[in-house]
């Protein structure tokens, strides 16, 4: 039987959009069950506060339990393959950050392209980096500091959150510019570098402002300077490190993503949350309490952000020639 032009174009239409009929049910029905937030570093750092910050609102918003899994080592190389080998079905996220850009060129062999394996969702934070230092150093002002290092060279130790992690590389950055020679302590993540610091085992750290703002703010630790271009409406007292070293200027930030060819429905049904969570006038006043912005992104343009941030940094780990140990 030979069907009229216009029954036949509309029996295909309808044929056509059949396949998509269960993609949209299954974003309707996303999450069924609990979603794990990989985090690639140890508990209290700056990306697990904020990975439990925006968790907490998934939670509320979507009606299943959002579980952060911290998964610390190898620079946040291991929890970010985790979630590249995960199953692409939304029930394993990650908590991208600034040192997915920097881990590209600081490791010459990685088992996954991030640019290529993580679909990116939504960005969360961004934010300065603060110059901090135990109350035992003697300097108030970074130009002090210079002053005090240069009298002191090699016997002045700074932390990190790791080889290659944006703290790193700030604090590699500020030695350069400045002049002064540093002695580098590595830790597995933001947290334990900032006790050694309270604790006195070490000197300085660039530290994030989500996990050491509550420490400034009581007066255990001392803030000298903030990592950005501009001051933070957060800390406005603390002056930027370019206001005495021209030129100097790092940033810390994170998003979400998920394995590549996680369903786009779902992905798009992510997005939307997170930045009704960032529009949200009770979130962005806690992100501005923690010393940052919110950082509001399509997909597309949290891609682009990765992208644009992996270029910048490669540059400066090849003009400071660091290596991953």
């Amino acid at each position: 039987m030979k069907l009229p032009r216009r029954q036949f174009l509309h029996l295909g239409a309808g044929a056509a959009a059949l396949p998509a009929l269960p993609r949209i049910a299954r974003a309707q029905a996303y999450p069924t069950r609990p979603v794990r937030i990989i985090v690639p570093f140890a508990p209290a750092g700056s990306s697990d506060i904020v990975a439990r910050l925006i968790g907490q609102w998934l939670s509320e918003r979507l009606g299943q339990q959002f579980v952060i899994d911290n998964r610390p080592g190898g620079g946040g190389n291991i929890g970010t393959e985790a979630v590249v080998r995960a199953p692409a079905d939304g029930y394993t996220l990650l908590l991208v950050g600034s040192f997915n850009a920097t881990n590209a060129a600081l490791y010459d062999k990685l088992n996954f392209n991030l640019i290529r394996d993580i679909a990116p969702i939504a960005g969360v934070f961004r934010g300065p980096l603060v110059m901090l230092v135990h109350p035992s150093v003697p300097a108030k002002t970074v130009p002090e500091f210079i002053t005090y290092a240069k009298a002191n060279p090699g016997k002045i130790d700074f932390a990190s959150a790791g080889i290659g992690s944006v703290s790193h590389l700030s604090s590699e950055l500020f030695k350069a510019m400045a002049g002064v020679n540093l002695v580098h302590v590595p830790y597995r993540g933001g947290g334990p570098a900032v006790n050694d610091l309270l604790g006195g085992q070490v000197q300085v750290y660039f530290a994030s402002t989500p996990s050491s703002i509550e420490y400034i703010k009581a007066g255990r630790l001392r803030a000298l300077s903030l990592t950005t271009a501009t001051r933070s409406e957060a800390l406005a007292d603390i002056p930027t490190v370019a206001e005495f070293v021209p030129g100097y200027e790092a940033s810390l930030w994170y998003g979400i993503g998920a394995p590549r060819n996680t369903p786009v429905e779902v992905i798009d049904k992510l997005n939307k949350e997170i930045n009704a969570a960032l529009a949200d006038l009770q979130m962005k006043a806690r992100i501005v309490d923690l010393g940052g912005d919110v950082l509001a992104l399509s997909p597309a343009d949290f891609g682009k952000l990765i992208a644009d941030e992996t270029e910048k940094w490669a540059k400066v780990i090849k003009s400071v020639g660091i290596k991953a140990e």
